[in-house]
Parts: C-alpha cells; sequence; structure tokens
C-alpha cells in the first residue's frame, strides 16, 4: 500500500499548482490571489468553476476560453502536472516521515519561484520572506534538519550571495562600466535573488546551500557564455565588452536548491570521500 500516499500527494499537488499559478503570475505585479477571481485574459470573463479542474479542464476545452475562444497558456497544465509529480516522488522518497510535508512544501516554493522570475525577473517576498519563516517553523518536524540549522542556513544564504551581489556588481563596473545601465539595473545581484537564497538555506541548511549556490553559479554560467558567443569579439559602442542580457539566477537557484535536497547528502558524501582518497 506504499503507492497511496504518492498518488494522493499527487492530487494535491495538482490543486496546489492552480494556486501556484495564481500566486506566481499574480504576485509579481502586486496582484491579490483571492481578488478578483480567475478570468480569461483576453475576454476578462470570469472563468467557470468547471474550467478550473486542474489539466483535464485545459485539455477539455483544447487550450480556449469557454467564452471568446482566446488560447489559454499552456504554462497552466504544465505547472499543474509538474507540481503533482513533484509532490508525488517527494512523498514516494520520504513517505510515511514529516519530511515529506516539508519536503513538497520547499518545492512548491522553489518552483513558484522560477516560474515568476522567467516571466517577469522578480521574486516575490511572499515566496522568499514567507518561505524562509515556513522553513524555520517546519524545522521542529522529525526527519530532516533542526531549527538551529535552518536558522543558520538562512543566515548563512543571505549573506553568502549578498557578498557575491557586492562583489559582482565592483567587477563589472571594473570590466564594462555602463553594463548595468544598459540592462536597467543598478547591481549584478538582485534583492530578490539573495532573500531566495536565504529561502533555501532554511530549509537545506549550511551544506545544502553551500551546494546549491554552486550548481546554481555553473548553470548560470553557461548559459551566460552560450548568450555572450555570437559577441565574444565584439565591442558596443562604448567601448565595453558585451556580456548578454539579464539572467532570472532565481530560475537557477531553484534548480540548484531541488538537486541539492534531493541529492545533496550523496553528493556530498560522495565528494568527500573522492577527496579523502586523493588527499590519502
Amino acid at each position: 500500500m506504499e503507492w497511496i500516499a504518492p498518488i494522493l500527494a499527487g492530487i494535491f499537488g495538482l490543486l496546489t499548482g492552480s494556486f501556484l499559478n495564481v500566486c506566481s503570475l499574480r504576485w509579481p505585479i502586486d496582484e491579490s490571489v483571492f481578488r478578483p477571481r480567475s478570468r480569461c485574459q483576453r475576454c476578462k470573463s470570469p472563468i467557470f468553476w468547471l474550467d478550473m479542474i486542474p489539466v483535464f479542464s485545459w485539455l477539455f476545452l483544447r487550450g480556449r476560453c469557454r467564452n471568446c475562444s482566446g488560447s489559454i497558456s499552456a504554462q497552466y497544465p504544465l505547472v499543474e502536472a509538474g507540481m503533482a509529480l513533484m509532490w508525488a516522488a517527494v512523498f514516494a522518497l520520504h513517505w510515511p516521515s514529516p519530511e515529506a510535508f516539508r519536503g513538497a512544501i520547499f518545492m512548491a516554493i522553489i518552483f513558484g519561484i522560477s516560474i515568476s522570475d522567467a516571466r517577469f525577473y522578480v521574486i516575490p517576498d511572499q515566496f522568499s520572506v514567507g518561505g524562509t519563516l515556513v522553513g524555520i517553523l517546519l524545522a521542529v518536524l522529525p526527519g530532516g534538519i533542526d531549527v538551529v540549522a535552518s536558522v543558520i542556513g538562512a543566515v548563512l544564504g543571505f549573506s553568502v550571495l549578498w557578498f557575491v551581489g557586492i562583489s559582482g556588481t565592483w567587477l563589472i563596473k571594473k570590466i564594462s562600466p555602463h553594463r548595468l545601465e544598459r540592462v536597467g539595473v543598478d547591481q549584478a545581484m538582485g534583492g530578490g535573488d539573495i532573500k531566495m537564497s536565504m529561502m533555501i538555506g532554511a530549509f537545506v541548511g549550511v551544506e545544502g546551500i553551500a551546494l546549491t549556490v554552486f550548481i546554481a553559479s555553473a548553470l548560470a554560467i553557461v548559459i551566460a557564455l552560450a548568450q555572450s558567443i555570437p559577441a565574444a569579439l565584439a565591442r558596443n559602442e562604448d567601448g565595453d565588452m558585451e556580456m548578454g542580457g539579464l539572467i532570472p539566477f532565481g530560475v537557477f537557484m531553484a534548480g540548484g536548491g531541488a538537486i541539492s535536497y534531493v541529492w545533496g547528502d550523496a553528493m556530498i558524501a560522495w565528494y568527500a570521500k573522492s577527496l579523502l582518497g586523493v588527499a590519502g
């Protein structure tokens, strides 16, 4: 009967994914997630409750609004299905430990952040600051890190990315003085990214946040280099070296956080064993 919990978690994940769509699309533009009720983005007609069944309503309507036949983004069913799979996987991994609930909530938060950051380049405080408080509170549950490790992880997560942001801003201004002005920002690391790192640290602790930042940075560097290759030898009108566009670092932090949460202990153990083997 071990399959019952993951299936039930997947069903609740569908519902959570539906609400996550609302949060990730409304919080970045300072809209309430409760009012107004869900509506078509084209004709503004309220959506009938039967048309809000996760995944199935979108498939039944063939991705079209019932009133105006306008297209409905595939983001909605994809997020709902993705959240269902994540929750089912977390419960399959940790159930019956309370860590299953903590892990499911963590996955929902970082998934919501990745959506809002990818679409709006904004990480709402409801996800980051609110998620930090939730992570510390949930640390009282057995099966995961304790409250002290959660608090230390949150502090370290904030401090590390704050330092990276300060250092990166100084370095970019040295290499390309007008770079930040051209992309419309005044610092290399956004405040939302820093607060997101604090939230992840509250869930995965000190070793987990260190691994998360490493993985996220490696992924972001690869993407940044790929963006910069076409203009690697070119220089702009100010004579500065081009460095590509804005990168939603929260997306990479979300990926690094998920990897760290699921495989972090095994990765750190493998690294420590390999390092000791080389030393010996």
